[in-house]
């Protein structure tokens, strides 16, 4: 009885131990200037023993405040180039938008769908080369889901005899443009998802290659057209949550880490830690506000 009562109060002892070995998650950060140029070494030193820590810059993709962010209010902006030829020119290529259409390229599907049509918004070709659309702003026409995709169509109608025009989309580019100002490439011409549906003449459809969408056109022909090629479902709202730089674990010792800032701008470096053991885990946060001129 009286060791199994020695083996108890040892248990307790060893787990207030436990307990008490985990090191305090508190850390201090100071700087020698709280304003530096582009190009200086900040140098920041540390007062505290935290087991980890995760340095967040505060410049874009590196914001603390965001590295939990899902889902932002974001922009596509697309571009394009064209090209029209023969025929009497006119204005018979459409630039569209859906937020419910399904993804199945179908005339059935694509039928059901609503698309708005935003030509007014690019500039088109009328004989010249590689004419530029301009940047064309998808926000407004966002799915209010914010899991939801956005399509966009070319929608090329010819009812001239003998002769329709040729069109060609020499170049696309779609960018996703986050609240920050951060823009990324999300697809140009040849991974767009680009997939080509006919309404009338399926014979003379686009042809979608990994440099340009054509539409042939240019051949006398009894057969009215309306042919459409659309773009893959883009997911504009999802957001890639910021990362921050791993500094240190356990298994290190760190008093100081330096960092240059390449960027004007006034940043919030935050520095999270942690201490971890058997018994639970502390955490801890610093931040200073470092100023960068040019």
């Amino acid at each position: 009885m009286k060791i199994s009562m020695m083996y108890l109060m040892l248990a307790v002892l060893c787990a207030s131990c436990m307990k008490e070995d985990i090191a305090s998650a508190d850390m201090e950060v100071r700087t020698n200037a709280s304003s530096y140029k582009v190009g200086d070494t900040v140098v920041f030193r540390f007062e505290g023993t935290p087991d980890n820590i995760v340095f967040y810059s505060g410049e874009n993709g590196h914001n603390y405040d965001l590295k939990d962010r899902l889902y932002a209010d974001n922009d596509l902006q697309v571009d394009f180039k064209t090209l029209v030829q023969w025929g009497v020119i006119y204005d018979n290529l459409k630039l569209l938008v859906s937020n419910n259409f399904s993804g199945i390229y179908t005339k059935e599907e694509v039928d059901k769908a609503a698309w708005t049509d935003i030509s007014d918004k690019a500039v088109f070709s009328t004989g010249q080369d590689n004419t530029p659309s301009g940047t064309v702003s998808l926000k407004s026409y966002l799915s209010p889901v914010d899991t939801g995709s956005i399509y966009l169509a070319f929608r090329y109608t010819d009812f001239q005899k003998p002769q329709q025009n040729r069109w060609v989309i020499r170049s696309f580019n779609a960018v996703k443009v986050s609240p920050e100002g951060v823009q990324t490439n999300v697809a140009t011409i040849s991974n767009a998802g680009w997939n080509a549906v006919s309404f009338l003449n399926d014979s003379k459809g686009w042809t979608i290659s990994t440099t340009q969408l054509l539409m042939y056109g240019g051949v006398a022909s009894d057969t009215d057209n309306d042919d459409w090629v659309i773009s893959k479902g883009f997911k504009v709202k999802e957001s890639i949550a910021d990362k921050g730089i791993a500094l240190k674990n356990i298994s290190s010792n760190l008093r100081e880490y330096s960092y240059v800032y390449k960027t004007p701008g006034v940043y919030k470096a935050v520095f999270e830690t942690s201490s971890d053991w058997y018994s639970g885990r502390k955490a801890g946060y610093a931040e200073v506000t470092i100023t960068i001129t040019p």
